[in-house]
């Protein structure tokens, strides 16, 4: 059924439903109801997915290139600096294998959102097409591990290691890196490709440690306990009653296996998710077949194009990502041929017709009227990430399936044998948490290790008064380090693709520094107070992502102001002008803002 069109006199109501509904989900502790996974919480991040009792001797080296972190921003450093000649690169991985988040998740249904032909980076380069329009997590997996060899990263690779402190030697002119391993690494250059996404983080629930049962985060699957693989089947769970604490992007991928296996699953839900259509189909290979050289990216290029709000003559990837951006391309090209609408009215009037959308699509699949209603998502669309599945939804008609909708309270507690909501005990076997990785922490605390510049100033006193940076790559007083972030940098939904700029524009500096023999690469304290200003002039365009209107989550810090948050945005022109900067800044040699000496 078409749903009508949303006119400007909707507007106030949606407004006013959507705030009451933030309203009720603010805590005052922010992201502080999260506890830290160290102590007796440590298990939670142990690794599952390799052979116990790892040793190795300590390695003590020199290399041209440190990489922190195997995941696809660490893979992608590593690519360019080989193609732009560094021959000596060391990458350490906490993990035992490249992958990065798609090492840690392995949870049965995982799957990227973005469509894989634009998500998976150098597929030209190693010549692989994926099976499907979106990949599952074991292809990832294996699609990283092929980048690997692919480049000769695994040559000097230390995984199941963890970095301590990196520390600048002015007289070596070198990092001194030490790891949780006894290394010693001296390394004339370094990438911080740690990512966003890859501490846990578990809800601090009075009594997370009282429970009896068996527990588990969804970044560390434990198939001994569920049985199955990464494709479902859990067959251990027959007689098990499961709950799920959290209903976002993992959960919405891991409940309709878990819903299959066990003898009853719990579904406790703070916040719905926003569930449009996946879609996913095998790849054609006709279509393939016919792809010219530089295909991915200028799929890449159009899809960044659409979801900045750019038009463009095809939507080569058309998927639920930018058919928002379409709706609103749409009205505003409307809003010129008769009534002017602002542009904050053009984006909700766009938003609320997609959600509106979404909302029908609940009713349509839902059986249960109060499920259903429950399950609404009342927020613009892109204040929490969006979800894409063609099961989830219809999970909640099987009769072992009961959501616990927590009224945007979260759960109450936990007891040795169940989780509590609003007063009623759920009695379980299992708690599964659902609660994704840690967003919006301070550095040292996500990345598990302190970095100590020129003078021995440490990155968080550095930072203490707001992040500073060149490009969000470089540093003043840091030399050789480089970071890979969207920080005062480019932001897309393609996150990979923000990677790849990235990774291009740090190989082409270090390529470069190394022909012409030089050994140190810095940004001086001017270009960084220029950048600085520049991102607080541009500010943040747009307003699709999670602001303070937004109900709580990790893209708005759980609706709590940040300190100093005004410099930790992106670029407020958007990715599209920011990688054109880029480009622009190399292309004329200059090397504007950095000494190299």
């Amino acid at each position: 059924m078409t749903q009508p069109r949303p006119r400007l006199e909707d507007l106030e109501a949606i407004r006013h439903r959507y705030a009451a509904e933030r309203d009720k989900r603010i805590r005052e502790d922010g992201n502080d109801q999260y506890v830290e996974i160290a102590g007796d919480l440590a298990r939670y991040v142990d690794d599952p997915y390799v052979e116990p009792g790892f040793q190795r001797d300590p390695v003590d080296k020199a290399v041209d290139a440190l990489i922190i972190g195997g995941g696809f921003g660490g893979l992608l450093a590593g690519a360019r600096l080989r193609q732009a000649g560094v021959k000596d690169i060391c990458v350490v991985e906490k993990g035992g294998d490249f992958g990065g988040t798609w090492y840690w998740n392995r949870y049965p249904g995982a799957q990227c959102d973005v469509e894989s032909y634009i998500y998976l980076p150098l597929l030209e380069e190693l010549g692989y097409m994926p099976k499907e329009k979106y990949s599952h997590a074991p292809e990832i997996l294996e699609h990283s591990r092929a980048i690997g060899r692919h480049f000769d990263l695994y040559d000097g690779a230390l995984f199941q290691t963890g970095v301590q402190e990196l520390r600048w030697d002015d007289d070596e002119r070198r990092w001194l890196v030490s790891t949780d391993r006894g290394d010693i690494i001296r390394a004339r250059f370094v990438s911080l490709a740690s990512g966003p996404l890859n501490r846990p983080k578990l809800p601090g629930i009075p009594g997370i440690r009282d429970f009896k049962g068996h527990t588990f985060h969804t970044s560390r699957w434990d198939y001994d306990y569920t049985g199955g693989t990464a494709e479902g089947g859990l067959d251990k769970l027959a007689d098990k009653r499961i709950a799920v604490i959290g209903t976002g992007a993992t959960a919405v991928q891991c409940v309709p296996h878990l819903a299959a296996g066990a003898e009853h699953l719990y579904v406790c839900q703070r916040t719905p998710s926003s569930i449009d259509v996946r879609d996913n189909r095998p790849t054609d290979p006709e279509w393939a077949a016919e792809l010219k050289p530089g295909w991915q990216r200028e799929r890449m290029d159009n899809f960044n194009a659409l979801v900045s709000g750019q038009p463009q003559e095809t939507d080569l990837v058309d998927d639920g990502w930018t058919s928002l951006i379409g709706k609103m391309l749409r009205l505003y090209l409307e809003s010129q041929e008769g009534e002017a609408l602002s542009l904050p009215d053009i984006m909700d009037l766009a938003n609320l017709e997609k959600m509106n959308e979404l909302r029908a699509r609940i009713e349509a699949l839902v059986e249960d009227p109060n499920t259903s209603e429950a399950l609404k998502p009342w927020y613009r669309m892109f204040c929490k990430r969006p979800c894409f599945h063609d099961q989830y939804l219809q999970t909640f008609n099987r009769d072992n399936v009961t959501l616990v909708d927590t009224e945007g309270q979260g759960v109450e507690r936990i007891t040795e044998s169940g989780v509590v909501v609003a007063g009623v005990e759920y009695p379980v076997d299992c708690i599964v948490y659902a609660t994704g990785f840690e967003v919006g922490t301070g550095f040292q605390r996500v990345s598990g290790f302190e970095i100590y510049g020129r003078d021995g100033l440490s990155l968080s006193d550095k930072w203490a008064d707001g992040i500073r940076t060149l490009h969000g790559m470089h540093i003043h007083g840091f030399p050789n380090c480089f970071l890979m972030s969207t920080i005062q940098g480019g932001f897309t939904v393609n996150y990979p693709h923000m990677l790849d700029e990235v990774a291009t524009h740090v190989a082409h500096i270090v390529g470069h520094a190394l022909t012409i023999e030089k050994e140190v690469v810095e940004t001086s304290a001017e270009a960084e107070a220029s950048w600085v200003q520049t991102i607080l002039d541009k500010g943040v365009r747009g307003g699709i992502i999670g602001d303070e209107t937004c109900t709580p989550g990790y893209y708005n810090n759980e609706g709590k102001p940040r300190a100093h948050f005004e410099q930790m945005v992106s670029y407020g022109d958007g990715p599209i002008p920011f990688f054109n900067l880029l480009a622009k800044w190399r292309d004329t040699g200059e090397f504007a803002g950095l000494t190299i000496d």
